[in-house]
């Protein structure tokens, strides 16, 4: 070992002991008579001390050594006459003896401070630079640290981790998939896993019956904060278990990480079905940290003869607590706000039940203060809110509204990233409709199970879009972090889906057969969940971007500017591959 010792664990109790320490050179400072160096490692920082006086010769050698120079160093601990007590080794310095530079380094592009003056382009191409910085490795430890309780907690419920194919089939439900050239098949090709979904079923039916695995999966699709082109599930599946059974295990895991990673007990996580997310929240993974629930206000407001509400499918609002004393300029804001394309409102309506219990809107013109004080009765406001209503489809109108309430915790600091409120949403779609290509497709994947008592919907055309799915997603601070379901697991069910999905019986054969064959096997009842390994640990992280926790991520365009990947093959290897370039 070239050390005795990391940079971060010796203290004033080790004083007078003569200890080895590599690392590298975090910054020097040159007073004169004396040197020091500031080593760094992945443990911390420990100071260096070169006397002038006592060995100048060596104290002329650690001058040179520039920021990032790799140093092996021999000393004798110390204490410090001026003491750090931002550092844990702040107590002690090393009265150095012997330095030898293991290898020397070019000035750095960026800083490898925690608070580095390097932007994100720079730091992405020099990404084992960024690594250096504590706070960059400490998301790493972090990761490591949720990986390492999961399967601790998995192992002890009896799952086995199973390893499943990464070249496989490509199917063409869900996102795209990110497809392989075979050189030994010509003119076919692999595809790279967008979930184990199939394989774990099959487990199922192998008899395991509880199985799980960190895995990498592959879509190719658009990027943004929380998505990758590869990222990690937990994937899980149990047999011979219902819901209910899922719900309560994998809570128990939710509950178990929060407890080992971030020292927090969650309470029970409360249900609540999709249709209530999308009344009261307008989305279907709801940031329940703050109430502001949505209020259906047409049977109130209608018919006063102001074209905007008596013409909307929807008049729809939520209450701000304390926020009746915004000025006009903040409530302009607000009205930008929620025209902007994307979040797509075409004008807001507001009223202010003032502290003398008064109320003023925007709309005096059609509604007297009777009709006002209506609409606070159906908030139950309080003197000093503020009461904001959208109105038009009602979809739409719900989707805009929900942009709005994010905004208002946001500008009320409602929205903390260190408090955490989790819940499942059940009882998803089983089917969305496309209108362009005219058919159905499922919200979830082809293997989702109908609730029982809906199964009889599946029938008749008209009624497909209230068939409701065995499904269920996992939700923190208004993100979803799992999703699973109960599977079909009746050969005759799944080509009922299959055919409600629009696949003739030789498609869903050339596609699927594999699976459906294997149902004929005996396949026990299963169910199972895949949760957001990356998008977890932003959250207790307290991180927007799932990027800062990924050791090697791509950037927005799906390049790793790094490594200069995607990149171009040569002829021989296309020739190879029997692939012929076409580029316009």
């Amino acid at each position: 070992m070239l050390r005795t010792h990391t940079c971060g664990e010796l203290r004033l109790t080790d004083a007078h002991k003569t200890v080895t320490l590599s690392g590298w050179v975090q910054k020097s400072r040159d007073l004169g008579g004396m040197t020091f160096i500031d080593l760094r490692d992945r443990y911390g920082i420990t100071q260096l001390a070169f006397n002038m006086e006592t060995n100048g010769t060596l104290c002329e050698q650690a001058r040179k050594c520039g920021r990032e120079f790799v140093l092996q160093v021999t000393g004798k601990v110390i204490e410090r006459s001026s003491k750090n007590s931002n550092i844990p080794t702040g107590e002690i310095e090393i009265e150095v003896t012997t330095l030898n530079i293991l290898n020397q380094a070019i000035t750095p592009p960026f800083t490898i401070e925690e608070n580095t003056d390097g932007g994100d382009d720079i730091r992405m191409k020099y990404r084992y630079l960024d690594l250096r910085r504590a706070n960059v490795r400490a998301n790493l430890e972090l990761r490591h640290k949720v990986s390492q309780q999961t399967r601790t907690f998995l192992d002890n419920q009896s799952f086995i981790e199973v390893e499943t194919p990464v070249l496989i089939k490509s199917t063409p439900e869900g996102a795209r998939d990110f497809v392989v050239p075979s050189r030994m098949n010509p003119g076919e090709f692999y595809a790279l896993p967008q979930s184990p979904q199939t394989f774990k079923q099959l487990l199922m039916v192998s008899g395991f019956d509880r199985y799980y695995q960190i895995v990498k999966c592959f879509r190719d699709e658009d990027l943004r904060a929380d998505r990758q082109p590869e990222f990690t599930q937990i994937d899980c599946e149990m047999s011979f278990v219902e819901q209910e059974d899922i719900l309560n295990m994998f809570e128990g895991l939710v509950k178990h990480l929060f407890k080992q990673v971030k020292g927090i007990d969650i309470d029970s996580l409360p249900r609540m079905t999709y249709a209530d997310a999308m009344k009261y929240y307008g989305c279907d993974k709801p940031d329940t940290r703050f109430d502001m629930r949505f209020v259906e206000l047409n049977e109130i407001v209608k018919g006063k003869n102001f074209p905007v509400f008596d013409n909307a499918e929807l008049v729809v609002g939520i209450c701000a607590k304390g926020c009746a004393e915004y000025t006009r300029k903040q409530l302009d804001e607000l009205t930008d706000f929620v025209k902007r394309p994307q979040v797509g409102a075409t004008g807001l309506v507001y009223a202010r039940l003032n502290a003398d219990g008064t109320i003023k809107s925007s709309v005096d013109k059609f509604y007297d203060e009777a009709a006002l004080k209506q609409w606070a009765e159906a908030f139950k406001a309080q003197p000093g809110d503020l009461i904001l209503l959208l109105a038009g489809q009602a979809d739409k109108t719900r989707k805009a509204l929900n942009e709005l309430r994010l905004e208002m915790g946001t500008r009320l600091g409602l929205r903390d990233k260190n408090t955490f409120s989790c819940l499942w949403v059940v009882d998803f779609p089983l089917l969305e409709f496309n209108e362009d290509e005219n058919r159905y497709f499922a919200m979830h994947h082809p293997f989702t199970a109908p609730k029982p008592e809906d199964i009889h919907l599946l029938n008749d055309f008209a009624t497909l879009a209230n068939v409701r799915a065995n499904a269920y997603d996992m939700v923190i601070n208004g993100v979803e972090v799992g999703g699973g379901s109960v599977r079909i697991y009746d050969k005759t069910m799944q080509a009922r889906m299959f055919e409600v999905l629009g696949f003739t019986s030789e498609e869903a054969q050339h596609q699927f057969g594999f699976l459906m064959n294997a149902f004929e096997f005996g396949a026990p009842p299963h169910a199972g969940i895949a949760f957001g390994f990356d998008r977890l640990c932003s959250l207790f992280g307290g991180a927007d971007s799932i990027r800062d926790f990924i050791a090697f991520p791509k950037n927005n365009s799906g390049r790793d500017v790094m490594i200069d990947a995607p990149s171009t093959i040569d002829d021989k290897q296309l020739k190879e591959l029997n692939i012929k370039l076409n580029i316009m």
